[in-house]
């Protein structure tokens, strides 16, 4: 049995953009333990999204963490925007930068703690060799772009191949995955290996309050983790 305690983290993709400040005070108070900024270049990914200057605008709203995902070709030239703003997690594609090893060394001489994203198709070995630079591996659980979309629980096996990995090597890495985390599909993934859970609509639409819709993500998250 795990016992690791869930991470909950909210991506802001579904709030009211006109109203972001009291969006992430809403979450915060909700419950969430961090705050995800989906970042899209519409290149990398068909869509656009945050620039830095709107993340740091709303820094000082709450207290709790920041984490960039970079869903955007090159990340290297803006990656010091991007700690300015208050991210405190820097999460950059494999499949999006050239240099790796360098870009990942990079956010950890900026303060920054680095991690690295898959997308679906991208196996599991493209990162193995750079897992021990980073504080976070992203396994991607719908293809980057847009939320809403379905959960696809053909990638529970790249999540428990990482923890495999992880625990072989004795990492200090958490998993984190993010698409399509909602009630009827956290408890899988936990127990596939995942330990930090990117909500977006499961957080913002369905039954009751935002604070009991975050209660019962991460008791479905623990039930999960305890049943490895």
């Amino acid at each position: 049995m795990d016992t690791c305690a869930p991470t909950l983290v909210a991506s802001v993709l579904p709030a009211d953009f006109s109203e972001l400040g009291q969006e992430v005070r809403r979450l915060e108070k909700a419950g969430v333990d961090r705050i995800q900024w989906d970042v899209m270049d519409g290149k990398f990914v068909p869509n656009l999204t945050f620039g830095p200057d709107v993340i740091r605008a709303n820094r000082d709203a709450v207290s709790m963490g920041f984490e960039a995902h970079l869903m955007v070709d090159d990340p290297d030239p803006m990656l010091p925007r991007w700690v300015e703003a208050g991210c405190e997690i820097i999460i950059v594609h494999a499949e999006a930068t050239r240099h790796l090893h360098r870009t990942l060394s990079a956010i950890s001489d900026l303060g920054a703690r680095p991690a690295v994203a898959l997308n679906p198709s991208t196996p599991l070995e493209a990162v193995t060799h750079v897992l021990h630079l980073v504080d976070l591996l992203l396994v991607m659980t719908v293809n980057p772009g847009f939320g809403g979309q379905q959960y696809l629980a053909a990638m529970e096996r790249k999540i428990s191949a990482a923890r495999a990995e992880i625990q072989e090597r004795e990492l200090d890495v958490a998993i984190e995955v993010d698409g399509g985390i909602a009630g009827q599909t956290i408890g899988a993934a936990a127990r596939a290996g995942a330990d930090v859970f990117c909500a977006g609509s499961a957080l913002f639409t369905g039954a009751g309050t935002m604070e009991d819709r975050v209660t019962a993500l991460r008791d479905a998250a623990v039930a999960g983790i305890e049943a490895r």
